[in-house]
């Protein structure tokens, strides 16, 4: 049995918001072309640590290698409206085999408004309730197309929403692509850069489908 990857990350190139490359080697001058690579931590598609909201003191590093595989369920809810609020009422219909352990994918086609003003502050959110909902029922990684689960500009909001959810839930923020998962479930694979004390990093993410 083969399976099918998606590539679910946002690729880091010149102009991108937190992201600077610059040439530090040539083939010509030094034997070898090498670059030097700026990253704002929460840039581009990455994940979120405890630390980051001082929710504990887990910093990416520390948190365990399985809290960033498993089964994962694309769930369909359409960014129709700028700023939308997104309750567990809104996903329920979508969540009938999901069972405690498994992670959720959001996907709200926000991915294509990458590179906009509105990208970041016209995000989807999730509400309370859901971020409450994925703490009750374990989900282990929760992945979204904005660069944010709340809205950045509310900093009472943000706070409030990443408190609940990183006590337990890991914070995939960033994503694409999730238009291409063709199947409801996927195996999801989540892996941040290994930065010792970092409150967050960027992250390669896919999704792996079975194909018989």
């Amino acid at each position: 049995m083969k399976d099918r990857i998606i590539d679910l990350t946002l690729p880091y190139k010149s102009g991108s918001p937190g992201f600077e490359k610059s040439s530090s080697k040539t083939v010509s001058k030094d034997g070898w072309n090498a670059s030097t690579l700026t990253f704002y931590s929460h840039s581009g598609t990455h994940m979120d640590a405890p630390i980051h909201f001082e929710v504990s003191d887990e910093t990416i590093d520390q948190i365990p290698l399985d809290r960033f595989v498993g089964r994962a369920w694309k769930i369909a809810v359409p960014a129709t409206s700028d700023h939308l609020l997104i309750t567990p009422e809104m996903i329920m219909d979508q969540l009938v085999d999901f069972e405690e352990g498994d992670s959720l994918l959001l996907h709200t086609g926000w991915s294509g408004r990458v590179g906009t003003p509105d990208y970041r502050d016209k995000l989807p959110r999730v509400s309370e309730a859901l971020a409450e909902w994925c703490v009750s029922n374990k989900v282990k990684m929760l992945g979204v197309e904005p660069p944010s689960v709340a809205d950045v500009n509310n900093l009472e909001e943000v706070t409030r929403i990443h408190r609940i959810l990183l006590g337990n839930v890991v914070i995939i923020e960033g994503l694409t692509n999730l238009d291409q998962i063709r199947e409801k479930q996927v195996k999801l694979i989540a892996l941040p850069l290994k930065i010792a004390g970092g409150d967050g990093a960027p992250a390669r993410v896919i999704a792996m489908e079975s194909l018989e």
